[in-house]
């Protein structure tokens, strides 16, 4: 499970922000709610993170920092822009600073692409914590030379961090013996400086690197980063090609709304068409005259479904757009649930409605603000001081006790 996020010089981050999820030891379990690490791993972590804070204050900025480095791992060697799809910060003190971006998250260390099951996993002797870092050095208003990149690992989370693989800023690769580059140094000096080690190595067959970039794919995402067509018609598509998720999707549909009692994906000269039948209706109704909220509901639930099928993380942007307040507390719910979630996957979502901080533990809330310079701060409210957990965090928070809210008048 992910716990540690840094970014620097990001979008609208500046300064050296740190997001450290870890549950501290006294904390009573809420084993519906928290998640070990690893499998018997004693540090825990939050299986939802709900970013609050204003407009513009830099939640979006989180979840694209995880998005892109999920990106940059696994896709980047098939960019082909002048410079990689990120901006740093728009000040001219920033112009030339390097970006970076650090994620540490818990698992299975074994690279080999052994097939192993659930129950091989959670008994395996070889897990532990992983650190991904990246820098990126902008130059002429353009990002794209990566001066350092390494992923390290810690056996059982204990001890110092050991390398899997190093890259420096002459492009020179060491690798491990859990991470061998024999065999492949034609290869390893031909990565270009935009992109990963990982997704080079895996076009010609690394087996670690290959292991890695799924993953990678393992992080589910509204936040475009290299594509430019995430609509309507993209999603349709998906669901005319995956039945068993339209089969998914309608159960939960007729759960959260009445009025549709069906949807169904239908070929049509144009291509695959979603029809919805509703009740007292004599003809079903077409996509573009379905509720908003419907329509939001529907492009979010195979990523999130595809999170709780195969374990990862789901990083929804704006999860409460056009959804009833109370359906927000259901969708989180599913990943309390064992049956549902029988992975630990973790949602990772922006939002506006406070009310869904009736629904939250403190351990899963996370504010954003921004200061009168333009820059991003970020902090958990397992940072700010005296919170308990019989405390009403909705009331506080709009009442400013624990900032991130917008200044009006």
């Amino acid at each position: 499970m992910l716990y540690r996020l840094e970014i620097e010089n990001f979008y609208s981050i500046r300064d050296p922000q740190v997001l450290d999820l870890r549950i501290g030891k006294n904390v009573p379990d809420l084993p519906e709610r928290f998640g070990s690490i690893f499998p018997h791993s004693e540090e825990r972590v939050a299986k939802a993170i709900a970013l609050f804070g204003p407009n513009g204050s830099g939640k979006s900025t989180v979840l694209r920092a995880l998005a892109f480095v999920s990106w940059f791992i696994g896709e980047s060697f098939q960019h082909k822009g002048p410079g990689l799809p990120c901006e740093r910060f728009n000040d001219e003190e920033s112009a030339n600073r390097p970006i970076r971006l650090a994620i540490e998250l818990g698992g299975l260390l074994d690279l080999s692409g052994a097939e192993l099951s659930a129950e091989q996993i959670a008994a395996s002797d070889d897990l532990g914590t992983f650190r991904y870092e990246l820098h990126l050095q902008p130059t002429d208003g353009l990002i794209r030379t990566v001066t350092y990149e390494a992923l390290r690992m810690k056996r059982k989370g204990q001890g110092k961090w050991q390398r899997v693989f190093e890259r420096d800023a002459e492009r020179k690769v060491q690798g491990s013996r859990t991470f061998p580059l024999s065999g492949f140094a034609q290869v390893v000096d031909k990565i270009r400086e935009d992109a990963s080690v990982v997704a080079t190595l895996a076009l010609f067959e690394h087996q670690a690197s290959k292991v890695i970039l799924q993953a990678a794919a393992s992080v589910y995402r509204n936040i475009l980063i290299d594509r430019t067509d995430l609509g309507d018609q993209a999603v349709i598509q998906y669901l005319a090609q995956n039945p068993p998720v339209v089969a998914a999707l309608n159960r939960e549909l007729q759960r959260i709304d009445l009025g549709v009692e069906e949807m169904q994906i239908v070929q049509a000269a144009t291509g695959p068409v979603a029809l919805f039948r509703h009740q007292g209706l004599h003809v079903d109704m077409p996509w573009g005259l379905e509720s908003h909220g419907t329509r939001s509901f529907i492009r979010i639930f195979p990523l999130i479904l595809l999170a709780l099928q195969r374990g990862g993380v789901a990083l929804i942007d704006e999860l409460d757009q056009s959804i009833h307040p109370l359906i927000l507390p259901e969708i989180v719910r599913w990943f309390y649930d064992p049956e549902r979630n029988p992975y630990d996957a973790q949602l990772w979502m922006t939002c506006h409605s406070a009310s869904l901080l009736d629904d939250l533990a403190k351990e899963e809330v996370v504010f954003c603000e921004k200061d009168s310079g333009g820059r991003s701060h970020v902090y958990s409210l397992m940072d700010v001081g005296a919170v308990r957990r019989t405390d009403n965090l909705y009331k506080k928070y709009l009442g400013g006790v624990y900032g991130a809210i917008p200044q009006v008048g």
